[in-house]
């Protein structure tokens, strides 16, 4: 039988979070009463700190989680370096620590300074073979190593948008066919089959905003669910706030906000080339042409890459095809951590 423990300590950069921290984590947590999760980032990492503390809370909500920026040098032979971040670590301790996990052999010398016992956990990675900075270089192939809030986080998004009957819908199913990834249908036309008073009801912008969560829910669920890092959605809060204006006239600050806090890889614009049809939820062809305008106005004012595919069917997934895979090629640019000095 292991050893019980009153109080671990398992600290990280958890950039990201992957299943060999998990391991570890969930091994201190079947060893102690209580367990503190220390989270050191240094500000010049690319994922936020909050964002990782959260994936600590979501995937191990029994730990005690605990983070700061930590921008000291990582020098394990210098004793003035070790004493810089072993204030840093006490400080987040509310109480003493009678173990500390880790997998690498610093966990030694740190037990030592804190007077507790250290447990290896999976030495050499063999149980887990996973690192951070394997996981920074190949965020595809270590997919499987990812928990579920890592990967909603992650997910590149590719957005498709346009005027009425431009084929987005159509797309946007190809799309994902073809990739081989989910898609999230437009949650604003069920909306518009069920809302109070059907179509012909007057829209007010809470609606709007209804319809903006609901959208983004449904992107977050499929964002866990992915089975490779890319989700296809059919619009977007972007597209719902021109749709907004379409509707009451004016545009919100607020969905444009949350469109701004919540950008995709990529916008696919299809054009209106195709002849229009009628299916009875669309205003007709007489607006088409000035919503599509529309959107290319906004998506040219705004941050995110976009292509306006044209054509056939065929053309059209294509032309969208290879700029999903251009923007693939950067889409996970991480900033180099802080890494020990090597005194070799």
């Amino acid at each position: 039988m292991p050893e019980r423990f009153r109080h671990g300590l398992v600290l990280g950069k958890f950039y990201p979070l992957h299943a060999g921290h998990s391991h570890l984590i969930r091994t201190a947590l079947s060893q102690c009463e209580t367990v503190t999760v220390e989270l050191l980032g240094a500000s010049v990492e690319s994922i936020p700190l909050e964002v990782r503390a959260q994936w600590l809370r979501d995937e191990h909500p029994t730990a005690r989680v605990r983070s700061a920026i930590d921008d000291l040098e990582i020098d394990f032979h210098s004793e003035e370096v070790w004493n810089a971040h072993m204030r840093l670590i006490e400080s987040l301790l509310d109480e003493p620590v009678d173990a500390v996990f880790t997998s690498d052999d610093y966990g030694h010398e740190l037990a030592r300074r804190l007077g507790a016992t250290w447990v290896q956990v999976d030495p050499g990675r063999v149980v887990t073979p996973v690192s951070g900075t394997a996981v920074r270089a190949d965020v595809a192939g270590s997919w499987h190593l990812l928990g579920p809030s890592v990967r909603e986080w992650l997910t590149p998004r590719v957005v498709v948008l346009g005027a009425e009957s431009t084929g987005s819908t159509t797309l946007a199913a190809a799309l994902a066919e073809r990739l081989e990834v989910p898609w999230v249908a437009e949650y604003g036309r069920t909306y518009s089959e069920i809302r109070p008073g059907g179509l012909s009801a007057p829209w007010t912008s809470s609606e709007f905003l209804h319809i903006a969560e609901h959208q983004i829910a449904d992107e977050q669920r499929a964002a866990r669910q992915t089975p490779r890092p890319l989700l296809i959605c059919d619009t977007d809060v972007l597209a719902t706030a021109l749709w907004h204006e379409r509707y009451i006239g004016v545009v919100d600050p607020e969905l444009l906000r949350r469109a701004a806090a919540h950008p995709p890889l990529l916008y696919v614009l299809t054009g209106d080339e195709i002849p229009f049809v009628q299916d009875g939820m669309r205003d007709g062809e007489h607006i088409r042409s000035w919503m599509q305008q529309r959107f290319r106005d906004e998506l040219g004012a705004q941050p995110v890459e976009w292509v306006e595919v044209r054509g056939t069917h065929e053309q059209r997934l294509e032309a969208a095809v290879q700029a999903i895979a251009q923007q693939l090629r950067t889409a996970f640019d991480f900033a180099d951590p802080i890494m020990p000095t090597d005194r070799t």
